[in-house]
């Protein structure tokens, strides 16, 4: 009898996989609370918020029953010339506990268009007033997506390099790095000065996919005050940061300096359904309003604003603004900080180091390379024992989603002491 494996290997193609050497998917039947379970009943403990979705636990009932509750009354209506309560209720929640002073939310389906939809709004912005200024700025190492947008501003690297020669041309700074906050101001100020940049866009606070790799808020917090002397536009990417990862609701509550454009996806809807948000200033809204219709930004998406990504994003919310939920993520980011003290200096670590809910363990290896070959024996490691980890490279991560328990989290932190001593 034909296996799930057995029909996915004729008809899918996986995405971030070489299909040639791939190991065949592990089926997964359901999921609750931490855990995803497969066909047979066996369970795997859910480390990474499979992929940094899910905030409260798989197939949470109370995001269901609103997600049922808007099902029955509207499944989705064209968001060009039409509106309906379910987008309006959640950009006017969200608006007022953004960081800065957003004026407008404008919606797409996924972290990459939010970044597009971000980009398009900081350029189109000089372009609509004739100010010539088209250069973009951004973090070496960083990461924003695999659009050609999104690939162009996370500078040319390993996982976009087929399409170097169509990417559009970047200036990249350091990320400043305990004891590279210097050379990275100088970078930005060097760049700057020329007149020409239109935006700045970062990773608050901690780099993803480039490796895990935090900076302090307060040396952000200068490259912003060098981006506002010199009138140039800030976007901050939540994608990943967002709804309580970093141990505030978002990343740029911990700054003074606030970006001009935010842009949010991944736990937005507490990972049930897609759904992405680029929140701008109002000045940058007001750049784009005029007699003249090519004036307006003219981009959007078959399921902009779907009415069942915006309940369940209205839902997810509410839990994350509940006192169990912060008191849970408080719990979460004490026991990643126990964590670091006890490990910290472990010799087959180069860093074990937390913010709020995200851990983060860079072992010794040769190279420090996503293609480390010890990336697969890691992961194969934890997905014995039950627990999804998917590291980069030699770059082991927990981010889990909040609803996990102390019991959980010492199963995972055992299973990650016994790789340093020599299980693995």
């Amino acid at each position: 009898m034909e296996t799930i494996s057995d029909r996915d290997r004729d008809y899918i193609w996986h995405p971030f996989t070489q299909m040639k050497i791939a190991q065949p998917p592990i089926p997964i039947h359901s999921g609750k609370g931490a855990y995803l379970y497969g066909e047979q009943g066996e369970h795997y403990l859910d480390g990474i918020s499979s992929w940094w979705v899910n905030l409260h636990g798989h197939a949470h009932p109370y995001i269901v029953q609103k997600i049922t509750e808007q099902a029955c009354k509207l499944e989705h209506a064209i968001f060009a010339d039409f509106t309906h309560s379910a987008a309006v209720d959640f950009a006017s929640q969200l608006i007022p506990i953004l960081p800065g002073e957003m004026g407008k939310i404008f919606f797409s389906d996924n972290g990459s268009t939010a970044i597009e939809v971000a980009l398009k709004m900081a350029i189109q912005y000089w372009h609509n007033q004739k100010i010539h200024k088209t250069k973009v700025v951004c973090f070496k190492g960083g990461y924003h997506g695999d659009t050609f947008g999104a690939m162009s501003v996370s500078g040319k690297n390993a996982f976009n390099k087929p399409f170097w020669n169509y990417l559009f041309e970047v200036e990249t700074i350091s990320p400043p790095i305990k004891g590279e906050e210097e050379g990275a101001i100088l970078q930005l100020e060097k760049i700057l000065e020329e007149g020409n940049v239109a935006c700045f866009i970062f990773e608050p606070l901690i780099l993803g996919v480039g490796g895990m790799v935090l900076y302090p808020a307060k040396q952000l917090e200068r490259l912003l005050q060098v981006c506002q002397r010199y009138g140039v536009i800030t976007i901050a990417d939540e994608v990943m940061t967002g709804f309580g990862r970093t141990g505030t609701v978002f990343a740029c509550d911990q700054i003074k300096e606030q970006p001009d454009i935010i842009c949010l996806s991944k736990g937005i809807t507490g990972g049930f359904l897609p759904l992405g948000v680029t929140a701008c200033h109002e000045k940058i809204y007001q750049a784009f309003l005029s007699e003249d219709k090519q004036k307006a930004l003219l981009h959007g998406h078959s399921y902009t604003a779907n009415p069942l990504a915006c309940a369940s994003a209205i839902a997810s919310l509410e839990i994350l603004q509940s006192f169990s939920s912060c008191q849970q993520r408080t719990m979460i980011e004490k026991s990643h900080t126990i964590f670091c003290e006890t490990w910290k200096n472990h010799p087959k670590l180069i860093r074990c180091e937390s913010l709020g809910t995200i851990l983060v363990l860079e072992y010794k290896t040769e190279g420090k390379s996503y293609f480390s070959p010890l990336r697969d024996s890691l992961y194969s490691f934890f997905l014995e024992k039950g627990i999804l980890l998917r590291p980069l490279g030699n770059v082991l991560y927990v981010l889990p989603p909040y609803c996990i328990g102390k019991e959980d989290l010492t199963v995972i932190y055992d299973a990650i002491i016994l790789s340093l001593e020599g299980a693995l």
